[in-house]
């Protein structure tokens, strides 16, 4: 059963009385920016004060410095509920965040302040926050979430990036896929725990004659460790002719999980069908990562960011709004705002799994993806901005965003 953690008032600014606020405040604002700068040193070659080179900092920055950002809002709004402990909050919440912002401007500017400096002021984010997660697990007994430190040891994996920066191993492409797999692998796992059992509260509710996401069993370990295999062996040897197989076996694997959650019944709420769209992505980057290696139709970049702008990108924002507004008072579902946010990120992927196939139009719908991937987030950080700096909603109607 899920303990109930014992919240007390937080005597400081509310942005700081739960995890979610500032982390998911600050990830869509380095989501929204980080973009442009890289856009602007790819098509058009402008500098970026990095000592990464322009692709390696790209891939770094969304999985290390974005995405880790969002895992840590919610792990740290999620683990009290596990826990029944107190959240992490005011001052050592604080502290975090601005280990995590250091950081970001480490690894931007580490061609003023030095290699070893940046791999130092990046790492100690992850390297603290896994101390912090670790001691709420144990401390609270809750053996249950322990592999939870296991996958968040991996986003350590950003050593790797730094080592080749400090030219001591050309490491920075297996550091950065190894990111990518730990953050598909927390989705597909964290995913397969919260898609069905929302899905299924609110058919209940909505439409009680529906048919109901078949129970958890089985099929869904199984789909877990061919997707975990399956990844695993795209971080050793991406190219090998087993990965193909095995990356494809993963696809099929996921979609015939996501078919059973009956995501077609929710599309009256946006909130919930964003969840199986993001979930819908990773199958088919899988699928596409399987067919481009067996028969080289598309190129690698397409199914790489179906993985990763569609189901990284996706999937945050859904867990992003939703958790927004479910821990500050407001109305579970979708409102104007929040839908051309999802519309956006919508257009991002598809534009970015598209833009290799369309040319010499290829840098129109790289900016194009990249507008709609900063509008998304951009959206997120202004209107949902406003929530997480206030506190909770009482006793009143609050409208949807």
């Amino acid at each position: 059963m899920t303990a109930v953690p014992r919240y007390r008032a937080l005597a400081g600014p509310a942005i700081l009385s739960a995890g979610f606020r500032p982390f998911f405040l600050g990830a869509s604002i380095w989501a929204a920016v980080a973009i442009p700068l890289w856009l602007g040193a790819y098509v058009e070659g402008r500098v970026v004060p990095t000592h990464l080179a322009p692709l390696i900092w790209h891939a770094h920055e969304m999985v290390f410095g974005f995405a880790a950002a969002v895992v840590a809002g919610f792990l740290l709004t999620a683990i009290p509920n596990w826990t029944g402990r107190m959240p992490l909050q005011g001052g050592p919440l604080a502290m975090l965040v601005l280990l995590w912002a250091v950081g970001r401007a480490g690894v931007l500017l580490s061609t003023a302040i030095g290699a070893p400096a940046a791999a130092v002021a990046d790492l100690s984010f992850p390297a603290v926050f896994l101390a912090v997660v670790a001691r709420e697990i144990l401390t609270g007994k809750n053996w249950r979430n322990l592999p939870m430190l296991g996958a968040l040891s991996l986003l350590l994996a950003a050593l790797l990036v730094h080592l080749a920066a400090l030219g001591l191993a050309d490491t920075a492409e297996l550091g950065n896929r190894l990111g990518i797999a730990t953050l598909l692998m927390l989705i597909s796992l964290v995913g397969g725990r919260i898609i069905p059992s929302f899905t299924h509260n609110w058919l209940a509710k909505a439409r009680p004659e529906a048919s109901a996401p078949v129970p958890a069993g089985h099929l869904d370990m199984a789909v877990l460790i061919v997707t975990g295999l399956a990844l695993l062996v795209w971080v050793i040897t991406p190219d090998a002719a087993v990965t193909s197989w095995a990356v494809l076996a993963a696809g099929i694997a996921v979609a015939v999980r996501l078919a059973r959650w009956r995501g077609l019944q929710t599309i009256r709420e946006p909130l919930l069908l964003i969840l199986h769209v993001g979930y819908g992505w990773l199958a088919l980057g899988l699928l596409l990562l399987g067919l481009n290696s067996l028969t080289g139709i598309l190129p690698a970049t397409a199914a790489l960011h179906a993985l990763t702008v569609g189901t990284v990108g996706t999937m945050t924002l859904a867990v992003m709004t939703r958790a927004s507004l479910g821990h500050t008072g407001r109305p579970l579902t979708a409102g104007p705002a929040t839908k051309v946010i999802y519309c956006l990120i919508t257009v991002a992927a598809v534009l970015r799994v598209v833009s290799p196939l369309v040319g010499d139009r290829t840098e129109i719908s790289l900016w194009l993806a990249g507008a709609a991937w900063s509008g998304a987030f951009g959206l997120f950080a202004v209107f949902y901005g406003r929530v997480l700096i206030r506190p909770r909603v009482r006793n009143e109607i609050a409208r949807p965003i």
